[in-house]
């Protein structure tokens, strides 16, 4: 058979690296190839050079066995490559189904369309409903419902389920395995390695620029296949016994609710919940159930209309905005690590700074630079972030290494609370272990971490407690050795008693 995709000796250098070094990658009809590597090996740019974002500086890339210059995205959906980006390229003013049209025939029936496609595929979605009003799980679904609708013959996706569920993971897959047995080609990136095992055909993996290895991943293990991106064994995430676990509480959020900010909103209910020092508190739930509003809450975003709704230390910050609250102890990974997490034109010097700025490096007014870019380069060691150096831009970095420079960011602070919204979206498994080991390093130190993922397997391997939101709604907080994926899963649909939530705490 003629390949779908076929590239030869794909090269290309930014200022001080070599992202992508002489790649070969080819893709058969209805196949779904994974590309596999650890944050910075190459992967982003080499499908972008496929769509069109970014041109190759040497290399060929053949289609159907035609060679093709792809000089823009235009071109590539006029081949009939599609791709569902990691970060979203959405316009947040405009609705759901506003964005959906921007690339398809006008004259379809866009709200229509969408409720059609997201029924059929499981991923469900309100298409009148504003992007900036959706949390990051739901714009998820909006990108790869935007791209399906298209009916691409090779469709890319870079990182599709780091903000999913498990049941919508499930359903996805389902749609994949019936677009590949009609005979459109899956080039599939992820850094969960039993999706890749599960779903894959066949898989291409990176480091550092370079095609180190082709394998077929149902006859790999998790392990290998890490061992084989990263090159060497894994690092093992190792839970210190706290110093603080079970002593008094910190954070206290007391019969909280709150209305929706707009009509489609979700807003929060009865909500009760206790976190200790030392101890880490997961917080599980299908995205869009009440998780960016109570985020949002506790971070200072939006302020409580009661001051006693929430008690940091046993002191009353329900009226205090988010420098307070920072001053206070308090630091925040948000959910979006381009726009909220970081500015992208800035450097990492200056993202630094964003938060850091209250630790003394504003003096009578002025900013001491020097003392800045050395907090910049320790969280770039300590968190292993690859950069053309602290002056790069935040947006030059790949996502999992922008990822794990936020996350440093805060964590190297030292607060007394750190929150974070799913801390290892998109980092490969070695740098995931190290985030996770630095979260529970920081528990052990005696802070109070909460963290809202719908990667439920990680919870389970790093916190204490986890509860669920669903609706708006808290359910009971159970110790992680005590409950399980399947009545997580249960809760996660709301179904868990009215009359235990306010035993939440």
């Amino acid at each position: 058979m003629t390949p779908q995709l076929d590239l030869r000796q794909i090269t290309k250098h930014y200022p001080g690296c070599l992202a992508n070094d002489h790649v070969d990658l080819t893709v058969m009809p209805g196949e779904i190839h994974a590309l596999l590597g650890e944050n910075g090996a190459g992967k982003s740019t080499l499908v972008k050079i496929i769509y069109g974002v970014v041109k190759a500086d040497a290399g060929e890339i053949w289609w159907n066995g035609n060679r093709v210059t792809i000089a823009n995205p235009n071109a590539a959906r006029a081949l009939g490559i599609g791709m569902v980006f990691q970060h979203f390229n959405l316009f947040e003013t405009l609705t759901v189904a506003e964005n959906i049209s921007l690339g398809i025939d006008p004259d379809h029936d866009l709200s229509k369309l969408t409720s059609e496609i997201s029924e059929r595929y499981g991923l469900p979605i309100n298409p009148h409903q504003h992007i900036h009003d959706l949390s990051v799980g739901e714009r998820q679904r909006v990108e790869i419902i935007r791209c399906l609708v298209q009916n691409p013959k090779l469709l890319i996706m870079d990182e599709p389920t780091s903000v999913l569920t498990p049941q919508e993971v499930s359903k996805l897959f389902e749609t994949l395995r019936r677009l590949s047995s009609e005979g459109c080609s899956i080039l599939y990136i992820s850094h969960k390695l039993d999706e890749i095992m599960e779903l894959c055909d066949t898989a291409t993996v990176l480091r550092l620029g370079k095609v180190t290895a082709n394998c077929t991943p149902a006859d790999e293990t998790s392990k290998s296949l890490a061992e084989m991106m990263i090159g060497s064994e894994l690092p093992v995430t190792k839970k210190a016994k706290s110093k603080a676990a079970n002593s008094e509480p910190l954070l206290e959020i007391v019969d909280l609710n709150l209305p929706p900010r707009d009509p489609l909103g979700m807003g929060l209910r009865n909500m009760n919940l206790t976190i200790q020092r030392g101890e880490v508190l997961g917080l599980a739930g299908v995205a869009g159930n009440g998780q960016k509003e109570l985020l949002s809450a506790i971070n200072g975003e939006r302020l409580l209309p009661e001051a006693g709704m929430l008690r940091l230390a046993g002191r009353h910050i329900g009226l205090e905005g988010p420098e307070l609250r920072r001053g206070q102890g308090l630091a925040f990974v948000p959910e979006e690590r381009l726009g909220r997490g970081s500015v992208p034109e800035m450097p990492l010097t200056a993202n630094t700074l964003l938060t850091w700025h209250h630790k003394g490096q504003v003096k009578s007014g002025f900013i001491d630079f020097t003392e800045v870019e050395g907090q910049a380069g320790k969280i770039c060691t300590a968190f292993d972030v690859r950069s053309a150096g602290t002056s790069a831009e935040a947006k030059s970095l790949s996502g999992g290494n922008l990822q794990k420079f936020i996350v440093g960011r805060e964590i190297l602070q030292q607060p007394t609370l750190l929150i974070l919204g799913y801390p290892t979206w998109g980092v490969d498994v070695g740098a995931a272990a190290t985030i996770r080991q630095a979260i529970l390093d920081l528990a052990g130190a005696g802070a109070g971490v909460l963290i809202v993922s719908e990667d439920l397997d990680e919870l389970f391997e790093i916190c204490d407690r986890i509860a669920v939101i669903a609706e708006g709604r808290l359910s009971p907080a159970r110790k992680a050795d005590e409950t399980s994926i399947e009545e997580l899963g249960l809760w996660m649909s709301g179904q868990f008693a009215t009359a235990e939530v306010s035993d939440a705490a």
